[in-house]
């Protein structure tokens, strides 16, 4: 009981004392200047960004696909339970009852986000050694 009535304020206290103090003191400097983001930066966060979506929306084109039990593939994406007429991942497809059931916007999303990371990291490379 003495420790939470008189210890945890006072170290509370003097923890914040200082931290005001420590902000004080580091005002009057400026702040560092931040690095310019070069040409080739850009490229390679763009080019990170676009693997970083291509992976996500293949994990959810691939969220479709069976795993363990075939047959509820089709239950629970299409209403059917049967087992898949086929399925791949690459492009992403599965097949229930001569239908297909992943979204069509799957694949051409996942081909586009593949040529834009492949682009921007060609640019990144080049940007970066051309400057030498």
């Amino acid at each position: 009981m003495v420790v939470l009535a008189l210890v945890l304020p006072t170290w509370a206290a003097i923890t914040y004392v200082g931290l005001a103090r420590a902000r004080r003191e580091n005002a009057a400097l400026p702040p560092p200047p931040r690095p310019r983001r070069t040409p080739a930066k850009k490229a390679a966060w763009a080019a990170g960004l676009a693997y970083l979506a291509g992976g996500a929306l293949h994990v959810y084109g691939l969220s479709y696909l069976p795993s363990l039990f075939p047959e509820d593939a089709c239950w629970f994406n299409a209403g059917a339970q049967v087992m898949p007429d086929s399925s791949s991942a690459l492009p992403v497809s599965l097949v229930c009852r001569g239908e297909e059931v992943v979204p069509w916007w799957v694949n051409p999303g996942l081909l586009v986000l593949a040529v834009t990371a492949v682009a921007a990291t060609v640019a990144a490379v080049v940007l970066r050694f051309r400057r030498r």
